[in-house]
């Protein structure tokens, strides 16, 4: 079977991270390339990590740095146009420099990241996209403050049990999550307004569910409720970053 067309890399800290953002870009890329059908998308491009093997989806930012050793790729340490690094700056900067090292380089690179409530984050990963001239477009997918959120943007009650869960979840936490979910928290586990909470209380832990609330949400419900969680930021950073590498598409 021959290679896809674009290889996209993704770098994230977890399987769920990478599905998620990776159906919520297919998605987008479907909305604007027309064709690419969504069947054969494996033909036109792929997600990957950093290794040659086609199962490699991947590489975790817990890994970069041993991956960079690998390679004999040294780390640089030095200031962003001047700045000091804001958070995250650094190991994004490591990890754009691993996919650059690689023999077959991607066309781009998405940084999927939770803010865990520091939106300066944000400002970290800019820094590392915008002081090099990287081989690659970067995109930033920055869900604020966990991944969660964009779930639960694309959560919409469909029965009489799901309806039932979703209002006493919103007399708990005195706010609709659906619409509020950055107001959420990422740091306590297991407190009145922990998101992962929130999100098992209305999926009951199925991955299947959550997956239906990204893979089959309206795409301007999810830009409407993801305004202030990352989630509409994202959506637009695919439009501008990824869809034009598959060449001019018709405005939608």
């Amino acid at each position: 079977m021959s290679e896809p067309s674009f290889a996209f890399g993704v770098v994230c800290e977890a399987r769920a991270d990478q599905l998620t953002a990776c159906m919520i870009a297919n998605r987008v890329i479907d909305e604007h390339v027309d064709w690419v059908a969504p069947e054969f998308r494996d033909t036109f491009y792929r997600w990957r990590g950093v290794s040659a093997s086609p199962d490699d989806r991947f590489v975790r930012w817990q890994k970069v740095r041993e991956e960079s050793a690998l390679r004999g790729i040294k780390p640089i340490f030095g200031r962003f146009g001047g700045e000091s690094g804001k958070p995250d700056a650094l190991m994004t900067r490591q990890a754009l420099l691993l996919f650059a090292s690689l023999d077959s380089r991607p066309d781009a690179v998405v940084l999927v990241r939770d803010s865990d409530g520091d939106p300066s984050r944000r400002d970290g990963l800019e820094q590392a996209r915008s002081t090099h001239a990287w081989p690659f477009k970067v995109v930033i997918a920055l869900a604020e403050p966990k991944r969660e959120a964009w779930v639960l943007s694309g959560f919409e009650p469909q029965n009489p049990d799901e309806s039932a869960r979703h209002q006493r979840l919103k007399a708990r936490l005195s706010i609709d999550p659906l619409v509020r979910s950055h107001e959420l928290d990422a740091r306590e586990h297991g407190a009145k307004t922990d998101i992962k909470r929130a999100l098992t209380e209305l999926t009951q832990d199925d991955w299947n569910r959550e997956q239906q609330c990204i893979e089959e949400s309206p795409l301007e419900l999810l830009k409407q409720r993801g305004e202030r969680n990352g989630l509409a930021a994202f959506m637009k950073e695919i439009r501008e970053h990824l869809v034009p590498i598959f060449g001019p598409v018709a405005p939608r």
